[in-house]
């Protein structure tokens, strides 16, 4: 995949189209309290306030949205997450009436497998790490002769793109905006969107301290794969970057950030603590690594994505009470 094949505004319209379906676009507010934890103007964009609670659910309308335009949806898709990518998939083949399995690796959060079951999902567990629950998805698709639904596709793209589509136009002066890297759905669509609105914004990506394959990648040029040990930031717990993603992410991102899970619970305090909003951990890492960079902020409009809420109950009050687990 190329900067060229990256959606045009009119994707990126019609893909709007197709999310405004099942909700309205999420908010966007300028935070006072926020605002004086960095010493500037603080923006989030809410995508903790849509039907599943992540940004995802936009991927998966326009990814079956573009499979029935086709006349090719299948009868039964599969996929591996985390949770978020799955809830997405989840609510878009119940919306088209197609059966999904969704794979998660052990241990995986409790609350956002409900979520998925509630949705109609075959809940699949196995292996330890994103990568191999990708990896056993991939040999069920196989085996059943079902369609396997990547996490990262240029049809995700679209619908992911209408967030920061929102977003830029709301705040049109935005002059900073973190962007959390996961596989790099939500990276590329900010390219996507400040390219097809022509905003001056200027990108900063994030990634886990404890999960680096992108920021690793970055710096040799290829993709790298790198241990993962966060605790709190499942959403960006990847341990192999792709390498579509990457190569549209590495000439259009200022730099990279790297948070630690003690960042990102601070950064889940404030938000909590400032807003009443509930981030799960890589939902906060945005405001994590603006509040990492606040002295060079200074004077500047910044922009960061509530990408999620959805954190386990138990782990939440661990973090609320300054008690967050330790990277393994």
């Amino acid at each position: 995949m190329t900067d060229a094949s990256l959606p045009l505004l009119a994707d990126i319209e019609d893909a709007a189209r197709t999310v405004y379906q099942e909700f309205q676009p999420t908010p966007q507010y300028r935070w006072g309290l926020l605002g004086e934890r960095l010493g500037t103007e603080c923006w989030v964009k809410h995508e903790n306030h849509n039907p599943v609670g992540a940004f995802k659910i936009r991927g998966g309308l326009t990814y079956f949205g573009q499979m029935a335009q086709r006349g090719a949806l299948p009868r039964e898709v599969i996929s591996a997450t985390r949770g978020n990518h799955g809830q997405s998939i989840g609510w878009a083949a119940r919306r088209h009436g197609v059966a999904c399995t969704i794979v998660v690796p052990h241990g995986n959060s409790v609350e956002k497998n409900a979520a998925m079951r509630a949705l109609g999902v075959q809940l699949v567990e196995h292996g330890e790490d994103f990568q191999a629950a990708r990896e056993h998805a991939l040999y069920l698709a196989a085996e059943r002769g079902a369609h396997m639904v990547p996490s990262f596709h240029a049809d995700l793209l679209r619908g992911v793109a209408t967030y920061w589509w929102e977003f830029l136009r709301a705040v049109p002066h935005m002059q900073v905006a973190y962007v959390p890297i996961g596989l790099g759905s939500g990276a590329c669509s900010a390219v996507a969107a400040k390219r097809a609105l022509g905003h001056r914004v200027r990108l900063v990506g994030v990634v886990s301290r404890h999960a680096t394959t992108y920021a690793d990648s970055f710096a040799a040029g290829q993709v790298v794969a790198a241990p993962v040990s966060t605790r709190i930031a499942d959403g960006m717990a990847v341990r192999v970057a792709d390498p579509q993603a990457l190569a549209l992410l590495m000439p259009h991102l200022d730099h990279l950030v790297q948070v630690g899970d003690g960042e990102v619970a601070a950064a889940m305090r404030a938000l909590f603590t400032d807003t009443h909003n509930v981030a799960e951990g890589a939902g906060a890492a945005a405001f994590a690594a603006a509040l990492q960079e606040k002295d060079a902020l200074r004077g500047q409009c910044v922009g960061v994505p509530l990408t999620g809420g959805n954190v386990d109950a138990a782990l939440f009050a661990q973090v609320l009470a300054d008690e967050t687990p330790a990277p393994v």
